[in-house]
């Protein structure tokens, strides 16, 4: 696990340094720039396969090929087999040298091979063309800028050390921010930034900055028959069993995050049957009982003789709070980051990696917003009338949800804020007129709305794979995990499991239970009854408390400040929104969005 930095032909190679600096707890082992002409490649190491050997940059042995990379190559083993069956030779033991001389063997096809979590990039030193690539899910990010020549780098905090980049704020990713708490690749904060979309590749040539992009995997269909459920559920078991043997690899101390829940628990169910010894497993304790999964966690740490430690939730005061903001490189707004920093730090206090079980509940069914279909919402008399009588501002705006059925409803229950012309999810009630015009509030969330399709089961659960589960969930444990140098693995997302899994119709994953019910009756054979015979309990915090506590004063403190950090934000209507969600009327999530957003701003200066 590591970072890593890029600038090729760009002004900026003066500051590769800094920029390297800005992601040095990503990896603390070592630290990394290798400069040539034109090109100049950085990583900093978290050592965790081969410490001794696999030293980044790394350079093919006829000095054609500079490789840098960010995560772990699970099936490197496999590979190198491959590889020196072809007549390759090896010079360590390390999964980079495998992807390195895997690239000179298959050249772009080298990521359609690869199971694991990745960013990469090669520099041709002869061909004087750049080659980067980001694994299926998105599970390790890559940003990159065409600028003035390319630049790249594992987060967006290395572009802010750029002396002389462009500081202007992407208005898209500022519209789909508000709506669903975070921004979608390929958009950024910052206008000249993109981010590489997950399973792509892209090929960038410094002779006339010419680029070739392409995925080189798709979410499968799913089929239009449910498969016999024994041989459904033996090819699960499976796959998961494979997934996590393989995600144990590694030459430093590992364990896993238990929260008690049916995912982490199989997952340590998968590590205690693989022979991982010692099992060390992690849990935050949190004072207040609706939160606390603690007994749950501890009885399956006994259940499988684990090393298990409780951590003790600690109390998240405004300072506390503040930092783990500004340390975003840009804004996520998910309440369950600041824990999960804690966690990630009270955890690498013990080991270097941590088994997780993210995932699960996008690939099984696990939210209920999954049956929130369209055909539950079909069109009533009247409603399309009332729909034109609201954007007229003829009827108030507070009736415009009772005009909306099917797909647009859907859609409306999904996000914070949207292109309505009024309501309360208005964008146009927070934004300025400026602001909302170059936002485009019309294409809000259009990655999401286009994988949803028509909005059934199937299609919603495919919507949140690359926008929900990729650039919230995925994102927030990668920047709560590297902020401590805390490597995360999240074996629910290997290839097996995902070859598995993501072919099965959406019926497959409900019984009369509810959804997750493969998963449920892997934990019903294997798991106590704690476990699975309960209501579905997700990390959260008490948002509520935090706001009206130890929160407060550090929120009205960026609110106040709303004009001055954020003048493309109507401030008045997000204080009131703050006041309203404060009595327990307003929408809390929204906003925790906006605070989230202008503590973000108060450390990272951007233009408008």
């Amino acid at each position: 696990m590591c970072g890593i930095v890029g600038l090729i032909g760009t002004p900026w190679q003066a500051s590769a340094r800094a920029a390297l600096e800005t992601i040095r707890s990503r990896g603390p082992d070592e630290q990394q720039l290798w400069h040539d002409g034109e090109a100049v490649l950085g990583n900093t190491r978290l050592a965790v396969i081969d410490p001794a050997g696999g030293h980044q940059p790394m350079h093919s042995a006829d000095g054609r090929y500079v490789l840098v990379q960010n995560g772990e190559i699970y099936n490197f083993c496999e590979l190198r087999a491959e590889l020196e069956a072809l007549g390759h030779v090896f010079a360590t033991r390390s999964d980079t040298e495998v992807l390195l001389h895997g690239y000179a063997a298959w050249g772009e096809a080298l990521p359609e091979r690869l199971d694991g979590m990745f960013a990469l990039a090669v520099w041709d030193r002869r061909e004087r063309s750049l080659f980067i690539a980001r694994d299926r899910m998105g599970v390790k990010p890559l940003f990159y800028s065409t600028r003035r020549g390319f630049a790249f780098a594992s987060t967006l905090e290395a572009f802010f050390a750029l002396e002389g980049f462009p500081r202007t704020l992407d208005y898209e990713a500022l519209r789909d921010y508000l709506a669903f708490q975070v921004c979608l690749a390929p958009q950024s904060f910052l206008r000249d930034v993109r981010q590489l979309p997950p399973a792509s590749w892209l090929r960038w040539r410094a002779a006339d900055g010419r680029i070739e992009q392409r995925r080189y995997w798709e979410i499968p269909l799913p089929a239009d028959t449910v498969p016999d459920r024994a041989e459904m559920l033996a090819r699960v078991d499976a796959a998961l069993r494979e997934s996590v043997r393989r995600q144990l690899v590694s030459d430093v101390p590992l364990g896993a995050f238990l929260s008690g829940g049916i995912d982490s628990s199989l997952m340590v169910r998968y590590m205690a049957e693989a022979g991982a010894r010692p099992l060390e497993t992690f849990t935050l304790a949190f004072r207040e009982a609706a939160f606390d999964e603690t007994a749950h966690a501890r009885a399956v740490a006994d259940a499988f003789a684990c090393r298990h430690h409780v951590l003790e939730a600690p109390a998240i005061d405004a300072p506390a709070f503040v930092r783990a903001i500004h340390a975003l490189d840009q804004p996520l707004a998910d309440p369950a980051y600041v824990m999960t920093r804690a966690l990630s730090e009270l955890t690498r206090q013990h080991v270097t990696v941590a088994i997780s079980g993210d995932g699960g509940d996008e690939l099984f069914a696990g939210y209920a917003r999954f049956s929130d279909e369209a055909v539950r919402y079909p069109p009533r008399l009247g409603q399309a009338s009332g729909r034109a009588l609201v954007d007229a501002g003829v009827l108030p705006g507070a009736l415009l949800r009772r005009t909306l059925y099917g797909r647009e409803r859907v859609f409306y229950r999904r996000v914070e804020a949207g292109p309505w012309r009024a309501g309360r999810k208005s964008l146009g009630g927070y934004l300025a007129p400026e602001a909302l015009a170059a936002c485009r509030p019309e294409a809000t969330l259009q990655l999401w709305r286009d994988l949803a399709g028509g909005m059934d089961t199937a299609s919603l659960m495919r919507a949140d794979l690359w926008t929900y589960l990729s650039e919230n969930c995925l994102a927030k444990a990668d920047r709560a995990s590297m902020g401590h140098g805390l490597e995360v693995r999240v074996p629910m997302l290997g290839n097996a499991v995902l070859d598995a899994v993501l072919g099965l119709p959406a019926s497959a994953h409900f019984d009369a239970l509810g959804g997750k019910a493969l998963l449920r009756t892997l934990a019903q054979r294997s798991l106590p009854q704690a476990v699975w015979d309960r209501p579905k309990h997700g990390f959260s915090v008490p948002l509520r408390e935090l706001f009206n506590g130890p929160w407060r004063a550090a929120a009205e403190s960026a609110l106040a400040q709303c004009e001055a950090r954020a003048p493309f934000l109507n401030a008045a209507a997000v204080r009131a929104l703050w006041r309203s969600a404060l009595a327990g009327r307003g929408s809390r999530r929204l906003a925790y969005t906006f605070v989230v957003l202008l503590i973000w701003l108060e450390a990272h200066r951007v233009g408008h």
